[in-house]
């Protein structure tokens, strides 16, 4: 009499090695993960007016303003250069997040929805 289900004799030498790649890939993804998280991007706008810089956690740390560029009466530009900076700084944060899990996962799809 046949056993139902599961592979007679343990896992075939092909589910084992799935097993190990997909473990190394894990570990892998983690490294990369608190990599990421140690991160700081720094972005520029109006020159060099304004820096923002933003941490691998998304987070804004650092903010700074050239003397030149507060001026009181015009204070739409300074909002906007902060905010160009910034939006910057989280898109090249966001490329780099991207190619260090494109290297991990050889381009493969379907990981969407990791934080990475």
């Amino acid at each position: 009499m046949a056993k139902r289900g599961g592979f007679p004799g343990g896992m075939p030498g092909n589910m084992n090695n799935l097993m190990k790649q997909a473990q190394k890939m894990q570990r892998q993804m983690e490294e990369a993960q608190k990599e990421l998280e140690e991160k700081e991007i720094t972005a520029k706008a109006g020159g060099g007016a304004v820096e923002v810089t933003v941490s691998g956690k998304r987070e804004i740390t650092k903010i700074k303003l050239s003397e030149e560029v507060v001026d009181p009466d015009d204070i739409e530009m300074l909002e906007d250069l902060i905010m160009a900076a910034t939006n910057e700084a989280l898109r090249e944060l966001e490329e780099f997040s991207s190619n260090s899990m494109s290297k991990i996962t050889g381009g493969i799809g379907g990981l969407g929805g990791l934080p990475f």
